[in-house]
This record gives C-alpha cells, sequence and structure tokens, in this order.
C-alpha cells in the first residue's frame, strides 16, 4: 500500500461498532484509500483485527456499493497493473452525507 498509515493515524479512528448509532450521513469518514476506480471510506477500525467498517464503491458502480467491513491486509495486498492501494493523504475526517461517492450510492437504498 502506498502512503500506509501510521499507528497513530489509526488510533485516531473510532473502534469498531462505536459509531452504529450514528446515521449513515452524520458518520465521520477518516480515512480514504483508492485504486483504479475503487474507493473504501473507513468510519471505524479494529486495531486488532485489522478491519474497518466503512463504506466500499468498487469500480464506479454506485448501484451495488454499501456499508460494510474491509480488512487493511486485504487492502495493502491488491494492486492493479502494478499499482498499490493508495491513501488519500489530502483527506481531511467529514461526515458521510458530504460525500458525492457515498451520497450517489445511499440514493439506491
Amino acid at each position: 500500500m502506498w502512503n500506509e498509515p501510521s499507528p497513530r493515524d489509526l488510533s485516531k479512528i473510532p473502534k469498531l461498532y462505536s459509531t452504529e448509532k450514528t446515521p449513515w450521513a452524520d458518520k465521520i469518514i477518516h480515512q480514504h484509500y483508492f485504486i483504479a476506480g475503487c474507493d473504501w471510506y473507513a468510519a471505524e477500525y479494529d486495531p486488532d483485527d485489522r478491519l474497518y467498517f466503512g463504506y466500499a464503491v468498487l469500480n464506479r458502480d454506485h448501484i451495488n456499493s454499501e456499508w460494510g467491513y474491509f480488512s487493511h491486509d486485504e487492502l495493502t495486498s491488491l494492486s492493479h497493473d502494478g499499482i498499490e492501494v493508495d491513501r488519500d493523504l489530502y483527506w481531511s475526517p467529514r461526515k458521510a452525507g458530504s460525500i458525492e461517492d457515498i451520497v450517489k450510492g445511499m440514493r439506491y437504498l
């Protein structure tokens, strides 16, 4: 993975299940990862299992995008034509309801 987050970066993400009662639009997305038309938005993180909860849009398919779990280890193992998943270094935490990819996908529910 390019620009892998440090333990300090990951410690700023709420623990798994800690925001489950928060409406989707109000969940804070702390990290954004991307590669070749795929985006993962991290709202929660478990450092023991290296597991995120967040929103995934694969191949720009907003109809089938969804909230769910994704693994840090899986993100680090992905590559496309020799290009690895990258962490968005210009990302600042913001509400999911302000992120176009998530809003587009939620329209299909």
